[in-house]
C-alpha cells in the first residue's frame, strides 16, 4: 500500500451509494432516536420521587418457651403462672423429674410402712439389663428404657408395690480399652508400664469421673428408677456375690479347668465370647486394615498348594484361607470313599518347613466335591480341625503365642507377626515349586468388636461353668410355662440354644473384671493315690511341638518347695479369702499350711458372669436380706432378642442352681433398632443417632462436627457424612422426649425396629395437639371450680355425646390396659393417641363449642364434668408414655380430690371404674360423622367457603332415624351446614352413605353451574388421558415380564382410581346440569 492511497482514503473497501429505501430507513431511525432523546432529557429535568416500596413481612417465628422460675432442685415445679402459647419440651421436662425423685414416687416404700407387708394388688420386680459404664446412650438404651418405664410406671399406677432397680455394668473389656487408649494417648504408657495395681486404680478414677453421665442420661429420659438401690457391678456387695457364686459352683464341680479351643484376641491378649466377635463377610479379594500392621492385610482369597507324598512323586493339593497355619498341619483329610485318595489314605506327606510327617487321614467330615477335595488340619487353630485331631487322636500344635507372634517350632518363620508370615510363607513355598495359585473366595472374617483385630481360635487353659445339666432345667421351665419367653418365637431360639449348649469359658485375660476367687495350689505329694485324687484339669498328651511329653511333664506337676524332692500336681482351690483357700488346700491335701504354697490366678471372670448374677446379688445375696426376701423372684426381664442367650439364659442358670427359684416369671424381648431404610446403625453409615439429639434437636452442621471427633477414618466420616446429608438434610428437629418415648413405644413389634425420625417428629405435633386441647378445654372451666370424674353408673342428664364421649373413653381403658398385660404396646399406644385426637379433638370439642356457646346450664354442667373426665382419665392413660407433658397438664386440672401428689402416682383408670362402653351409641355416631365428611368433600370439590353454610336435608330409611337426625343436629357445626327436615329440593347433591342413608346437599344459590361443569369436564378429559397411558401400557405383550410387580401394582390402582374418579365426576356434572 503507498502513501498515496492511505492519502485517498483507499485502505478498505471504497463505499457505495445507498439506494433511496435504505436512506428513508435511515431517516426513520434518526427520528426515532431525536424523539427518544428528547423524553429522556424531560425526564432528568423533572425530579424523582420514589414509591416507597411496601415492607415484606416477615414470618414471626414464636421461641419455645423455657421455664425461668426459680425452682431450687428437688422443688415443685412453680406453675401459678399462665400455661405457655404452644407446647415447648424445654418447658414441659424442668424441674419434675428431680421433685419425683426427691418425693420418693419411685421407692416401693412409697405408701407402705414395710416391703415385706404383702399387697393384696401384688407386686412388680424388674432389673435394668444394666448398661457399660463406658457408654452414652445410644437409641437401643432409649428403646430399652422407653419400655421398661412405661410398663414399670403403669404397674404403680396400677397400686402394686413396685419396684425397677437400676445399675451398670462394670463392662470389664470395653472399659480397660478405654483406658488403656487414653493413658497411651496422655503418656505413651502400655498397662505394663504402670502395673496391675496403678492401673486398677486410673480405671476407678476414670470410672468415678465418667460413671454417673449414664445415670444422668437415663434420668433425662425420665426412667422411674429407685436410685436409692442403685448398683455398680464392681461394688463390693456385688463382688461379694461373684466369689461366692465361683466358690460355691467350683466346690460343687460345675466350674472346672480345662486346655480348650477360644477365641482369642491378639491385641487384647484374652479370650473374648462370641458376643465380643463381629463376623464380617467378605465376597472376594478385599484388603482390611488390622491393628499392628502397617500394610493392608489380605482376605477373601484361597491359597492352593501342594504337599509332596513321601518317598513318591505324587502331590496333594490343599487349599486354605489362612496359609499362615500350615505351619501348624499335622494332617490332611480326605473322605473314605474318594477314588483319588483312598490310595493314600495311611501315608504320609512331607511338611516342607518344619521337621514333621503329615498323615493322609480318612474322614466322613471332608466334603468331596468342595476345592480340591482334601482338607489340611490345624487341630490347635481351627475349631472343625479341633474336633478332626480329637477324633483321629493327632497332635495340637500352637504356633501363635498370645501377641500373635509366631513361636519357635515354625523353622525360618519364628517370631515373625502372623500376617507378615502369610506373605513370606507364599514366597517360600513359590521358591519349593509347591505354590499353585490364590483365587478370590468369599469368607467370613472374624473380628474382636473392642479391637478391630481379626480373632485367632487358640488353645488355651481356661475355666469353665458345665451347662447341660443347666440347660435342661431352663429347657423345662420354658416347657412347663413356669417361665414365659414373649414374643414366643423366640422359645424355639431359646430349645436350639440349650439343646446345642457347649460348655461356657468364664475366664478373660484381662485386669479389670472381678479377679477369679481361684488360687493355684503347691504342696509336696505324698502318694501315687493321692496325685488320683487331686486332678482337676484333663492332661495334655503332647508338647506344642507334637512330641509326647514325659510321664513328668504329662502328669503336669509342678516345682516343689525348696528342701523338698517329690513332684507335686497342680491343684487348684477357691476360696473368699488366702487364708480360707490354704485351709481349704490343707484339708484336701492332708498336710501342714506351712508346707502349701498359693499363687492366686491372674485372670478375671467373664463380664456375663456378674451380670447373670445381677437380679438376686443387687439385693444383697447371699445374705438373707428384706429385699431379697421381697423383691426376689422378679417378675419379668426385659431385653433386646439378641442377648437372650448370653445374658438372659445365665441368669436363668444362676437363679435355678444358687437360689433354686427361677429370677423372673416373664421374659419380654424388644426389637433391634434400625435406621429408616432398615440397615443396622453404624457410625460409617452415618446413622447412628444419640437420643439427646431427637429430644433437644441438632443441624446437620452439629451431626457433621459429631463425626468428626469419632475414632473413623476420612473415608468412612465422607461416607458417613453423604448418608446423614440424605437422611437429615435440615437436621433433627427438637421432639422432646415425651414423643421419643411414645414412638418407640408405638414401633415395638417384630424383630426389628425401622426408626423413622420424622414419625418422631409427628408425635412431637401430637404433643402440640395435647397441649392445646387441654389448654382449651381448661377455659370451658369457670375459675375456682373443681371436679370429680364420673361415677361407673352415669347420670341420667347426659346428652348422647357426653355418652358417645364416655363410651370411646371406656373404649380406649380397655385396650390400653390390654395392651400392657399382653406387651402389646403398638395397640396401647394407638388408642391413647385415637382417644386425644379423633375423639377429643376432632369431634367431642367441636360439639362442645354451640354448647358452651349457646346451651343450657344443665347441658353445660353435664360437659363440663364428661370433658373433666376425659382429661383425666386421658392424661392417665398416657402417663406411662410421656410422663412429662402429662404431669405438667395433669398439676393444672380443677381437681376437686388433690391428695394425689402427681400423676405418676396416681390410679390408673380400669374397666371397673369406667364401664361406659356403648357399641350402639358409637356406630351410630360413626354413620353421623360418614355423613359429615362426606359434606365435607363434596363442599371442598365445589369450593364453597367455609362462610358460606350448607343446608342438608337427610333420608333415612333406618330404625335409628330420630337418633340419627339428633346426633347429626349435634354435630352439623362440623360439617358447616344445618340440617332442615323439609323435603329436599331438585338440584341436591346426592350422597350416598349406606343403602339407607342418603344426604341431600343444597348447592342451588352457592356454585355457578355451568362453571363448575366446565371445570370438572376438564378434569375428565385428563383422567382420560391417564387412563388410556395406563390401559396402553399394559397391553404392551411384555408387560407381565419386563415391568416390576410393585410399578404393576401400583399403575392397577391408579388406573382404578382414575375410573371410579371418572364416574363420580359425571354423577357431580349431572347433578349441576339439573341446577
Amino acid at each position: 500500500m503507498t502513501d498515496t492511497e492511505v492519502q485517498n482514503g483507499l485502505s478498505g473497501e471504497q463505499p457505495q451509494e445507498k439506494t433511496a429505501k435504505q436512506l428513508e430507513k435511515e431517516a426513520k431511525k434518526a427520528a426515532k432516536l431525536e424523539k427518544l432523546k428528547a423524553k429522556l432529557d424531560k425526564k432528568s429535568a423533572t425530579p424523582v420521587v420514589q414509591k416507597e416500596k411496601p415492607e415484606k413481612k416477615v414470618k414471626e417465628t414464636k421461641e419455645s418457651a423455657v421455664y425461668s422460675a426459680d425452682t431450687k432442685p428437688g422443688d415443685k415445679k412453680d406453675i401459678s403462672g399462665s400455661i405457655p402459647d404452644a407446647y415447648s419440651p424445654q418447658y414441659v421436662e424442668a424441674a419434675w423429674y428431680a421433685w419425683w425423685e426427691k418425693q420418693g414416687f419411685f421407692k416401693p416404700e412409697y405408701g407402705r410402712k414395710s416391703i415385706l407387708d404383702p399387697n393384696p394388688k401384688g407386686k412388680f420386680v424388674m432389673v435394668i439389663p444394666p448398661p457399660n459404664v463406658t457408654g452414652s446412650l445410644h437409641l437401643g438404651h432409649a428403646l430399652t428404657n422407653a419400655v421398661e418405664d412405661a410398663i414399670t410406671r403403669w404397674h404403680r399406677m396400677n397400686g402394686r408395690t413396685t419396684l425397677w432397680n437400676p445399675g451398670c455394668d462394670h463392662a470389664g473389656i470395653a472399659t480397660q480399652v478405654v483406658v488403656e487408649k487414653k493413658i497411651w494417648r496422655e503418656e505413651k504408657k502400655t498397662r505394663h508400664d504402670i502395673g496391675r495395681e496403678d492401673f486398677i486404680k486410673r480405671v476407678w478414677e476414670w470410672r468415678n469421673q465418667k460413671g454417673d453421665r449414664i445415670y444422668e442420661q437415663l434420668r433425662s429420659l425420665g426412667s422411674s428408677f429407685d436410685w436409692s438401690r442403685v448398683r455398680f457391678t464392681m461394688d463390693p456387695s456385688m463382688c461379694r456375690a461373684v466369689n461366692e457364686a465361683f466358690v460355691r459352683l467350683h466346690d460343687a464341680g460345675d466350674i472346672y479347668r480345662a486346655n480348650r479351643m477360644v477365641n482369642w484376641s491378639c491385641t487384647l491378649k484374652s479370650a473374648i465370647s462370641d458376643i465380643e466377635v463381629d463376623k464380617v463377610t467378605i465376597a472376594e479379594r478385599t484388603l482390611l486394615t488390622i491393628p499392628g500392621y502397617e500394610q493392608k492385610v489380605e482376605f477373601g482369597v484361597l491359597v492352593l498348594f501342594a504337599y509332596k507324598v513321601e518317598g513318591s512323586d505324587e502331590e496333594v493339593i490343599v487349599a486354605t484361607t489362612r496359609v499362615e497355619t500350615m505351619l501348624g498341619d499335622v494332617a490332611v483329610a480326605v473322605h473314605p470313599n474318594d477314588e483319588r485318595y483312598k490310595h493314600l489314605i495311611g501315608k504320609h506327606l512331607v511338611h516342607p518347613f518344619c521337621q514333621r510327617k503329615l498323615p493322609v487321614i480318612a474322614d466322613d467330615y471332608v466334603d468331596i466335591n468342595f476345592g480340591t477335595g482334601a482338607v489340611k488340619i490345624t487341630p490347635a487353630h481351627d475349631p472343625n480341625d479341633y474336633e478332626i485331631g480329637k477324633r483321629h487322636n493327632l497332635p495340637f500344635i500352637t504356633i501363635f503365642d498370645d501377641e500373635g507372634r509366631m513361636l519357635d517350632n515354625c523353622a525360618q518363620f519364628s517370631g515373625m507377626k502372623r500376617f507378615d508370615v502369610r506373605r513370606n510363607v507364599i514366597k517360600a513355598l513359590e521358591d519349593l515349586k509347591l505354590y499353585r495359585e490364590t483365587k478370590s473366595n468369599p469368607m467370613v472374617v472374624p473380628l474382636c468388636s473392642r479391637s478391630k483385630d481379626v480373632v485367632e481360635p487358640m488353645l488355651k487353659p481356661q475355666w469353665y461353668i458345665k451347662c447341660d445339666k443347666m440347660a435342661a432345667e431352663a429347657i423345662k421351665a420354658v416347657k412347663s410355662g413356669e417361665l414365659k419367653i414373649i414374643p414366643e418365637v423366640h422359645e424355639k431360639i431359646w430349645y436350639h440354644w440349650m439343646e446345642e449348649i457347649r460348655d461356657w469359658c468364664i475366664s478373660r485375660q484381662l485386669w479389670w473384671g472381678h479377679r477369679i476367687p481361684a488360687y493355684r495350689v503347691i504342696a509336696p505329694i505324698q502318694d501315687e493315690d493321692r496325685v488320683d485324687q487331686t486332678k482337676t484339669a484333663p492332661r495334655r498328651r503332647r508338647t506344642r511341638s507334637g512330641r509326647k511329653k514325659s510321664c513328668r511333664i504329662r502328669a503336669r506337676r509342678l516345682l516343689p518347695p525348696s528342701g523338698t524332692t517329690k513332684t507335686q500336681e497342680e491343684i487348684w482351690v477357691s476360696a473368699h479369702t488366702e487364708e480360707e483357700a490354704l485351709s481349704k488346700a490343707a484339708v484336701k491335701l492332708d498336710v501342714p499350711k506351712d508346707q502349701i504354697k498359693l499363687a492366686r490366678d491372674e485372670d478375671v471372670l467373664d463380664t456375663w458372669f456378674s451380670s447373670g448374677l445381677f437380679p438376686f446379688s443387687i439385693f444383697g445375696w447371699p445374705d438373707q436380706t428384706e429385699d431379697l426376701k421381697a423383691f426376689y423372684p422378679g417378675s419379668l426381664l426385659e431385653t433386646g432378642h439378641d442377648i437372650l442367650f448370653f445374658w438372659v439364659a445365665r441368669m436363668v442358670f444362676f437363679g435355678q442352681r444358687l437360689l433354686g427359684k427361677l429370677p423372673f416369671k416373664e421374659v419380654y424381648l424388644h426389637p433391634m433398632v434400625r435406621d429408616a431404610h432398615g440397615r443396622k446403625m453404624s457410625k460409617s453409615l452415618g446413622n447412628v443417632i444419640d437420643p439427646v439429639d431427637v429430644v433437644r434437636g441438632v443441624t446437620l452442621e452439629q451431626l457433621q462436627e459429631q463425626l468428626a471427633e469419632s475414632n473413623l477414618d476420612p473415608k468412612e466420616i465422607e461416607k458417613a457424612k453423604q448418608g446423614q446429608k440424605q437422611d437429615y438434610p435440615n437436621g433433627i428437629p427438637e421432639c422432646g422426649t415425651d414423643a421419643l418415648r411414645f414412638a418407640l413405644c408405638a414401633m415395638t413389634q417384630g424383630r426389628d425396629l425401622n426408626l423413622d425420625i420424622l414419625r418422631v417428629q409427628g408425635y412431637r405435633f401430637f404433643c402440640n395437639k395435647l397441649w392445646n386441647a387441654t389448654k382449651f378445654a381448661l377455659m370451658y372451666f369457670p375459675q375456682d371450680t373443681t371436679y370429680q370424674v364420673h361415677e361407673p353408673t352415669l347420670p341420667d342428664d347426659l346428652s348422647l355425646m357426653d355418652r358417645w364421649m364416655l363410651s370411646r373413653l371406656s373404649l380406649a381403658v380397655s385396650r390400653v390396659n390390654a395392651g400392657f398385660k399382653a406387651y402389646e404396646f403398638p395397640s396401647a399406644t394407638t388408642h391413647c393417641y385415637n382417644l386425644w385426637l379423633y375423639d377429643l379433638c376432632d369431634v367431642y370439642l367441636e360439639y362442645l363449642k354451640p354448647i358452651f356457646a349457646q346451651g343450657t346450664e344443665q347441658q353445660k354442667a353435664a360437659a363440663r364434668r364428661t370433658l373433666y373426665t376425659t382429661l383425666e382419665y386421658g392424661l392417665k392413660l398416657l402417663s406411662p408414655f410421656m410422663p412429662f407433658v402429662t404431669e405438667e397438664l395433669y398439676q393444672r386440672l380443677p381437681r376437686s380430690d388433690t391428695s394425689c401428689p402427681s400423676i405418676c402416682v396416681a390410679s390408673y383408670p380400669t374397666d371397673a371404674e369406667s364401664p361406659w362402653r356403648s357399641e350402639d351409641l358409637e356406630s351410630a355416631v360413626d354413620s353421623v360423622m360418614k355423613m359429615v365428611h362426606l359434606i365435607r368433600s363434596t363442599r371442598s370439590e365445589y369450593n364453597i367457603t367455609n362462610k358460606q353454610k350448607t343446608t342438608v336435608h337427610l333420608i333415612i330409611s333406618d330404625p335409628r332415624a330420630e337418633q340419627l337426625k339428633n346426633l347429626f343436629n349435634n354435630l352439623q357445626s362440623l360439617a358447616n351446614s344445618e340440617l332442615s327436615d323439609e323435603q329436599p329440593p331438585t338440584g341436591c347433591s346426592i350422597l350416598t352413605v349406606s343403602d339407607k342413608i342418603e344426604v341431600h346437599l343444597v348447592l342451588k344459590g352457592l356454585i355457578d353451574p355451568q362453571k363448575e361443569i366446565t371445570k370438572l369436564e376438564k378434569k375428565k378429559e385428563t383422567l382420560f388421558q391417564t387412563i388410556n397411558k395406563l390401559q396402553q401400557a399394559i397391553a404392551a405383550e411384555d408387560y407381565t415380564t419386563k415391568v416390576p410387580i410393585e410399578v404393576q401394582k401400583n399403575n392397577t390402582e391408579k388406573l382404578s382410581q382414575s375410573q371410579g374418579e371418572i364416574q363420580r365426576l359425571e354423577k357431580a356434572i349431572e347433578t349441576l346440569r339439573i341446577m
